[in-house]
């Protein structure tokens, strides 16, 4: 005869067995259920390249704004998109509000123009935006010191005290 340990171990494995046939069995049916899918066709685009305008801020010259784009294409489902953007407030913008240039020293007063000017490189561009790889700019000089009329100062006073000395 058995005992009832054996019989209670015995009910357990049955259980335990019965519960991993159930768990294989609903597998085998829920892969089943899917049908294989065709991989995907790679569909060949004729749709171009998205290009995007300037950003236009929203208000004021700087800050956050809108650009579009656009695109061809005979079987595109999208020609034309906006896009949130941002323009830097500490930018230069006298040679485009997207171009960020690194600039060299000032050089000396040119005497002849009153001016005086330094050039930059292209740092970066945002968007793919069209930059100029170098730019120059130029400001007016500070005061102008004249050296001839100081000059002449310098023998006036010479020339007064030469006159003391004489008397």
């Amino acid at each position: 005869m058995q005992t009832p340990q054996y019989l209670q171990q015995r009910r357990k494995f049955a259980a335990a067995f019965l519960a991993f046939i159930f768990i294989l069995a609903a597998v085998d049916t829920a892969e089943a259920g899917k049908k294989e899918k065709p991989e995907k066709k790679v569909k060949k685009s004729d749709c171009g390249e998205w290009q995007w305008s300037v950003c236009v801020p929203t208000s004021g010259d700087c800050g956050l704004g809108t650009r579009e784009g656009t695109r061809t294409g005979a079987e595109c489902k999208q020609t034309m998109k906006t896009q949130r953007c941002k323009i830097p407030c500490n930018w230069k913008k006298q040679f485009g509000a997207e171009c960020k240039y690194q600039f060299q020293a000032w050089g000396e007063c040119d005497l002849n123009t009153a001016l005086k000017t330094r050039t930059g490189s292209l740092k970066r561009a945002l968007h793919n935006a069209d930059c100029q790889k170098t730019v120059t700019i130029s400001k007016p000089c500070g005061k102008l010191t004249k050296s001839k009329p100081q000059e002449s100062k310098k023998k006036k006073k010479e020339g007064k005290k030469q006159e003391k000395m004489l008397d």
